[in-house]
């Protein structure tokens, strides 16, 4: 008999043998006038699956880590606001595609993650207290605008309100995670523990896989202190870098006694057993690899900074070399790369502006700025517009910061926007789908730009 949906609008089932499509429809489906087509029975459940949000939704962008949007980035900027997160913090804010920013602060007492207005002059819309001593890490958005962050021993998921979600133990501290498609989540911890969650369950899929021998499993701050610094005690400090084109992931770690931190190149097989392999470890970096690793668009080639101040190029498949290029510096954070595969150097203390273009076998230097110290990893959007936190003295000669924007294309400056107030270090810089931009610094000033 037909429902009382079906009556009030006139439709009654009298053949059961119609095509199933028409057999799914809803009762809500029909009343709101929607037309199914006719078709076979696919699944269309995908849509329902997590993938990171459209927008900044973690620390360096995308989870290859190529701080780059296609966003077409404004090049001229106005402060619109500021506020601090009253401690410290250690990693870039996260944007998801609504506006909303998160921070993993550090803080003496009260909250300390947090998530903020960034369209509506950083009015906070909730907070909680995680455990502290993760604040390298950041959080996740993903495209329902839930978050993802670790503490130390847990990983957790939030909804759009700040109650929990779902949280589970792990040996460590998870780096900031990664998507791998599927609704999956790349989690690994400081301590070398490689995991996969289901990201709506926080279901833990295969099993977990350790990339470090003789951890022991009840002390999850062992190290913690070393991460910021990337020092050895450390074995993991940086996020993961991931590839959805290549299914590669690759990973810096410091093993117990080596002399430097080496990659790991680990291929992810959805659908099977098991669902990780390790593929390829690589000391090809002999002075050691610093700062996360990043994965070009093609998923073919890391790049990733040596302690020997030169950029290197390895082979994703293999972790063999392609080739490394001078810079005259220790960058400590990691490169930007576009889609054409333009290569702008990390940034750190007497660091320089450097861009270049991978030739297969060598790097040709594009540009150079000898002028600008840049202090945080390059922000780049779209082809027009890149974004960096440079040195900048203030008016009386202290110590200041500026958001510099620069033509990716020449390294031309666009404009300087003076960070009122700041110290510390910068974290990162952030570009949302508005064209919105977010800096933030160590000491836990946070700074909201919108499109002149």
């Amino acid at each position: 008999m037909p429902n009382a949906v079906e009556k009030d609008l006139g439709f009654e089932v009298r053949n059961r043998h119609l095509p199933c499509a028409l057999r799914r429809w809803s009762s809500a489906l029909l009343a709101a006038g929607i037309t199914v087509g006719l078709g076979g029975c696919a699944n269309t459940d995908s849509w329902v699956e997590a993938s990171a949000s459209a927008g900044w939704p973690a620390q360096y962008g995308d989870a290859a880590n190529s701080s780059y949007t296609g966003t077409n980035g404004a090049n001229k900027l106005s402060l619109r606001w500021t506020r601090s997160v009253k401690g410290s913090l250690g990693a870039g804010p996260a944007l998801s595609a609504r506006g909303y920013l998160a921070l993993n602060a550090q803080t003496a007492a009260g909250c300390s993650l947090m998530e903020w207005e960034n369209d509506n002059n950083g009015r906070q819309r909730w907070c909680a207290r995680l455990f502290q001593g993760g604040g390298f890490a950041g959080p996740l958005f993903d495209g329902f605008d839930n978050l993802y962050v670790g503490q130390p021993g847990a990983f957790l998921s939030f909804p759009v309100t700040q109650w929990t979600r779902w949280r589970q133990p792990v040996i460590g501290m998870p780096t900031t995670p990664r998507f791998l498609g599927h609704g999956q989540l790349l989690v690994a911890t400081h301590l070398g523990q490689v995991l996969v969650f289901e990201a709506h369950r926080g279901a833990v899929v295969g099993s977990p896989m350790d990339l470090v021998e003789g951890v022991d499993p009840t002390d999850a701050t062992r190290g913690l202190g070393d991460c910021a610094p990337a020092r050895q005690g450390c074995p993991v400090a940086v996020a993961p870098a991931f590839s959805p084109a290549s299914q590669m992931a690759v990973l810096g770690v410091w093993q117990p006694g080596a002399p430097a931190a080496g990659l790991v190149g680990l291929k992810y097989h959805p659908g099977q057993t098991p669902l990780l392999s390790r593929e390829w470890t690589s000391d090809a970096v002999g002075a050691g690899v610093i700062a996360s690793p990043v994965l070009s668009a093609d998923g073919a080639t890391v790049y990733v900074n040596g302690r020997d101040q030169r950029l290197w190029a390895l082979r994703a498949a293999d972790g063999k070399a392609k080739w490394s290029a001078p810079l005259g510096f220790l960058a400590q954070t990691p490169p930007a790369v576009t889609p054409a595969g333009l290569i702008v150097s990390g940034g750190g203390p007497d660091t320089r502006l450097v861009a270049f273009k991978d030739a297969g076998d060598h790097a040709d230097q594009a540009w150079r700025r000898d002028d600008v110290v840049p202090l945080s990893s390059s922000s780049l959007a779209g082809s027009g517009a890149g974004y960096t936190v440079v040195s900048q003295p203030t008016t009386n000669g202290a110590p200041g910061m500026a958001l510099l924007v620069f033509d990716p294309g020449n390294g031309h400056t666009q404009g300087s926007y003076p960070l009122p107030a700041a110290t510390g270090y910068p974290v990162g810089v952030s570009v949302g789908t508005d064209r919105r931009v977010a800096a933030a610094t160590s000491d836990g000033q946070v700074y909201g730009f919108a499109p002149a």
